[in-house]
């Protein structure tokens, strides 16, 4: 369940409140992920510009068509790029909201499944060898098993602060 408080507090005011306590390395760490936070914002808005100007542009031009396989994979994939550029700049802002410390590695193995996933969006099957396919099926399965592992891992801590209260 959302917290209501979450969504409306001001964004950074942990960090203003909490600058003055931060060591130099903490400070070192905001910084870099303030920077980064506004790359992303950057590279976000300006794909998502340049996908909606195809779409529109293809659209009026009657050049659209969803149907076509080709058409869906450059539309899909251009959208999933955008939605792993949402995912950084999320796990990026959580360190800025000061909710994690660092960038969690399920956050990362997330956003590789994500690229994964994209990747089979766009895959032109017809020009992918066997070998490849393997590669791409066993790197799915290999993050889905870690990221089982991680959860796992976290359940399993969350029992014992549980049964420690």
């Amino acid at each position: 369940m959302i917290n209501i408080n979450q969504r409306t507090k001001q964004p950074y005011s942990d960090v203003r409140r909490y600058w003055g306590v931060m060591t130099l390395y903490e400070r070192f760490e905001q910084i870099i992920a303030l920077l980064l936070s506004a790359v992303i914002s950057v590279i976000v808005v300006v794909a998502l510009w340049r996908l909606m100007s195809e779409v529109f542009s293809q659209l009026v031009l009657g050049g659209l068509d969803p149907l076509d396989h080709t058409v869906f994979q450059t539309v899909f994939g251009m959208i999933m790029t955008l939605l792993i550029a949402m995912e950084f700049q999320y796990s990026i802002l959580k360190v800025l909201e000061r909710q994690e410390h660092m960038i969690q590695v399920k956050t990362v193995i997330l956003i590789a499944q994500l690229a994964l996933a994209r990747k089979f969006i766009i895959l032109d099957m017809a020009t992918v060898g066997a070998a490849k396919l393997a590669a791409l099926g066993f790197a799915v399965l290999t993050l889905g098993a870690v990221h089982w592992l991680l959860r796992e891992r976290d359940d399993h801590a969350k029992e014992q602060v549980a049964s420690q209260v």
